[in-house]
């Protein structure tokens, strides 16, 4: 079964603004999916639906009297991890929290374009790894398989928009947190230049590795969403300079010199690419071909890179673990990787951040050479729910980056990368087991990487092969989207 084709971010803005539908009827219908399926899909840790009613009557009445703005009634998620004023910041963890007085910036800036915020989306605990369940919440389930997770940590949001519960969310990336889930859930996922879309009230997160992005069915739609967020607070540590993205999208990239990287960055620990997603990577490249652009095998010179990653991500989390109303509670495998980061908070902190400026001179070497890089975003198709949740440290550790061994480079260097739907692969076909079902078709996605402030590129790319694929024409085929269609 194949659920009612929700509309799109910019559908949505166009048809408020034409007089075609209300904020309140779109808000409803949103409201009424995430009902439908949180039983199932599990997306939002909290919904915001008197709050939410109410803020599109307001939009209706602005509407009426002709106030126009980019996304003016137009309903939209956000990640748990991003302050909206009134409710509870819990970033995935266990426990109560009171709730903000204050809109994150990011969330400011949506609401400064008229977006209303219908909730807050599930993310593993401080959002350290590519799955979305916990004690908190349950398991937050992937769309095209309920049996399969939907990635992380931005799971919540991806889930979300996968099963047309909302046009558009946004998400946080910190290795991958944004294009993992966009991968594993057929979606756009556009992880930004550092200091894109505003971190505040953190100066800058995680050590700055991590930045807010968006996940969206089209390039459009994640471009448009993207620039309603972007901005920066006077205490945002990083403030590039402004672009417009959503220009880009309809713009022809020209004929681009394409770097195919196969290879995993170097992890310490082993990494292989399974020949699935090899195959769809592959296949990419050659329409990339067909386009007319120049593609090339080449690998950037990562080097040990993973030695200033770890000091960055594990102090970053030590922060946050700091900041815990209830640390007691969290994850053993949390409370290790913060303890961790304690040790290496100061003179291997501080080595692993002046070693940033050499990354972006050996990496940013390829560059003189090639447009776009063009990368798996997983080594892997998304496994199943359970598969890594109760894990020990070390263990979970080795299984993801087993299975996400690519994107975290980029947070590492606070350049802009964007994945695309890169197709469907056949999912485990070992046997499933008393009360499991095989593992059907799993989507896989592909990063188009650039240097510095390189988002107009990436996505005038990403719309090229979007209007040449369609990838936005495929949806979930499995009950957790159709049960949607009673909406």
């Amino acid at each position: 079964m194949v659920p009612d084709r929700a509309p799109g971010l910019a559908e949505c803005a166009r048809a408020l603004a034409d007089g075609e539908v209300t904020s309140r009827a779109l808000v409803e219908r949103a409201l009424a999916r995430i009902e439908a399926t949180q039983s199932s899909v599990n997306a939002f840790r909290l919904v915001r639906a008197e709050a939410a009613l109410a803020e599109a009557e307001a939009a209706d009445k602005e509407l009426a009297t002709g106030v126009r703005r980019p996304l003016l009634g137009v309903p939209v998620a956000v990640k748990d991890d991003m302050d909206v004023a009134g409710e509870p910041t819990a970033f995935g963890c266990p426990g109560d929290f009171p709730p903000v007085t204050e809109d994150a910036e990011a969330v400011r800036l949506l609401r400064a374009a008229g977006a209303v915020i219908v909730g807050k989306t599930n993310t593993c605990e401080l959002g350290q790894w590519p799955f979305t369940e916990g004690p908190a919440f349950g398991a937050t389930r992937n769309p095209w398989h309920l049996g399969h997770t939907p990635g992380g940590s931005s799971g919540g949001s991806a889930a979300a928009v996968a099963a047309g519960l909302v046009p558009a969310a946004l998400g946080s990336d910190g290795a991958g947190s944004v294009r993992i889930p966009a991968a594993w859930t057929h979606l756009v996922g556009i992880k930004p230049q550092r200091g894109r879309i505003s971190t505040w009230p953190r100066p800058e997160s995680f050590q700055g590795i991590t930045v807010n992005g968006t996940l969206a069915r089209t390039v459009a739609d994640a471009a448009l969403l993207l620039d309603a967020a972007s901005g920066n607070h006077v205490g945002d540590l990083h403030r590039p300079p402004a672009l417009d993205v959503s220009a880009a999208v309809g713009r022809d990239p020209g004929r681009l010199r394409i770097a195919l990287s196969l290879k995993p960055p170097f992890t310490g620990l082993p990494a292989r690419l399974d020949p699935r997603v090899r195959a769809r990577i592959l296949a990419l490249a050659e329409r990339l071909s067909a386009l007319g652009h120049l593609v090339e095998e080449a690998e950037p010179r990562y080097g040990q890179v993973g030695l200033t990653f770890v000091p960055r991500a594990t102090a970053g989390l030590a922060e946050r673990v700091r900041d815990a109303p209830h640390p007691g509670l969290l994850d053993r495998r949390t409370r290790d990787a913060a303890r961790l980061g304690r040790l290496l908070g100061g003179a291997p902190l501080r080595v692993a951040r002046r070693a940033e400026a050499t990354l972006h001179r050996r990496v940013g070497a390829l560059f003189a050479s090639y447009d776009v890089i063009l990368a798996p975003t997983t080594a892997a198709p998304p496994p199943r729910i359970g598969t890594l949740v109760n894990m020990n440290g070390w263990n979970t550790d080795r299984a993801m980056i087993a299975a996400c061994p690519y994107a975290w480079p980029w947070n590492v260097l606070g350049w802009p990368g964007v994945n695309v739907p890169a197709g469907l692969v056949d999912g485990d076909t070992s046997p499933a087991g008393p009360g499991r079902d095989p593992g059907g078709r799993l989507p896989v996605g592909a990063q188009l990487l650039g240097p510095a402030n390189s988002e107009p590129l990436l996505v005038s790319l990403a719309a090229q092969l979007e209007a040449d694929l369609r990838w936005h024409e495929s949806w979930p085929p499995h009950e957790a989207a159709a049960d949607t269609r009673a909406a």
